[in-house]
């Protein structure tokens, strides 16, 4: 079983740049999203207003928790990636004119 981190991006600083890698990026779906977190996730949520819409959304509990990420091959990572603007402070619903893309990251 794979370790599934939830974040809201993606650097190449999560990536050992000492050796080749590919990465396979792959939009998902809402439902594809909470199936492969159904087992469990580490959440990499870096503010706290992102955890709570992102919370909202999939419906289970979701941390604001600054980690540093580093991805190996037993690693999914979904990027929950905000597209709009910045969420207004305060938030905990998605705003007029925001939606949220997920992204599945695996080291391929």
């Amino acid at each position: 079983m794979k370790n599934v981190i939830l974040s809201n991006a993606f650097s190449l600083q999560m990536l050992d740049l000492e050796e080749m890698q590919d990465v396979r990026i792959k939009p998902i779906s809402l439902n594809v999203t909470k199936i492969i977190m159904s087992n469990g996730f580490v959440s990499a949520i870096g503010h706290q207003d992102t955890a709570n819409v992102i919370s909202n959304m999939l419906g289970v509990q979701v941390d604001n928790n600054r980690i540093n990420v580093s991805l190996n091959y037993d690693t999914i990572l979904i990027v929950a990636q905000i597209v709009g603007g910045r969420l207004p402070e305060g938030s905990t619903e998605l705003p007029d004119g925001f939606n949220i893309k997920f992204v599945k990251v695996e080291l391929g």
